[in-house]
């Protein structure tokens, strides 16, 4: 560890004397990721009034997982099915990771766990955040203050790293539920590649704009 900071040291101070500007680590790089590519997840459980709060955090990011009665309204009520079962029994049988879901007659096949370990893409973000008192697709209890996502083809949940590509500004978000899908109002919101949570676009910056140019690239994570 003493010599990648000393070797950093170098390479700032050598960038100085050319009138380089100077890109560091950020501080996570050294502390949270393992070998420069798995993220070190630490995981806690918590009881609150009978059930069961998992909380995850990953470098500064911290993620609240608490799941939701199976009878709550779903976010995206317009999947029809998951697995070819009905949405709540495929949640109730854990059948949901990379199962095939319907939505609008429209089959969605997501990726494997495998396929999805080098995802990445760029195109455009957009956010909801009114959906509170909600399950998601994975059966979780939706947080619109959170720091999570919707996508129509990864395995879910995963971690994903979510980049505004206007203004630089990151933030890694859990992907727990399906969309965006095209609505009635505007067909155009299915060609939109994720869909974040009203707390994850506040991180990035454009809450008041409603969407955003974005690359969205998986984490690899490691429990500790």
């Amino acid at each position: 560890m003493r010599r990648l900071w000393t070797t950093l040291a170098f390479l700032a101070a050598a960038a100085l004397l050319n009138g380089c500007a100077v890109i560091t680590a950020p501080y996570h790089a050294a502390k949270d990721v393992i070998g420069g590519s798995v993220w070190v997840v630490k995981k806690t459980y918590v009881v609150v009034a009978g059930t069961t709060k998992t909380i995850y955090r990953i470098g500064q990011y911290t993620f609240e997982v608490v799941k939701a009665p199976i009878d709550w309204a779903l976010t995206h009520e317009e999947i029809q099915s998951i697995d070819g079962l009905p949405v709540r029994d495929a949640i109730r049988q854990g059948r949901v990771k990379s199962a095939p879901y319907v939505v609008g007659g429209k089959r969605y096949v997501p990726m494997s766990v495998e396929e999805a370990k080098n995802y990445r893409e760029e195109g455009l973000a957009s956010w909801y955040g009114y959906e509170s008192g909600r399950m998601t697709a994975d059966g979780e209890a939706f947080n619109p203050n959170g720091l999570t996502a919707a996508h129509k083809y990864l395995p879910i949940p995963m971690f994903v790293k979510v980049t505004d590509l206007e203004n630089g500004k990151s933030v890694i978000v859990r992907v727990n539920d399906r969309g965006p899908f095209p609505s009635a109002h505007n067909a155009k919101s299915g060609e939109r590649i994720i869909d974040l949570s009203m707390g994850a676009a506040k991180r990035l910056g454009f809450y008041r704009k409603g969407t955003a140019r974005v690359r969205v690239e998986a984490i690899q994570v490691r429990e500790e």
